[in-house]
């Protein structure tokens, strides 16, 4: 197959800025850079393009897969690196706010 069908970009999720956590993280997502600019229609007034792989998004539960789905395609592909998981969080009790021999200052 030497014939290419488009340009996809291979990447995780961010997490969102409303979430604490990293639930909804682990999959990897595939999703194909559009091929023609939008131009607006006169009539409507709405921005649109006769290039419909836009709306498609797949995912896939590690970066390999993504990239052999790619490569058994023919799409040529960007596959960004994994993200680096962050040290742990240690959790905080409330409690050590009222702690004896407490080295931190007070908050008020």
């Amino acid at each position: 197959m030497s014939e290419t069908k488009g340009f996809a970009r291979i990447y995780q999720k961010a997490k969102s800025a409303m979430q604490s956590g990293r639930a909804g993280k682990a999959g990897w997502v595939l999703s194909f850079v559009p091929s023609e600019a939008q131009r607006a229609d006169h009539l409507v007034g709405w921005y649109g393009s006769a290039d419909t792989s836009k709306q498609v998004v797949l995912h896939f539960e590690t970066r390999e897969r993504a990239i052999a789905y790619a490569e058994a395609q023919g799409l040529l592909y960007e596959a960004e690196a994994p993200a680096q998981a962050a040290e742990c969080i240690k959790p905080k009790v409330y409690a050590d706010n009222f702690k004896f021999g407490r080295h931190e200052n007070w908050s008020h």
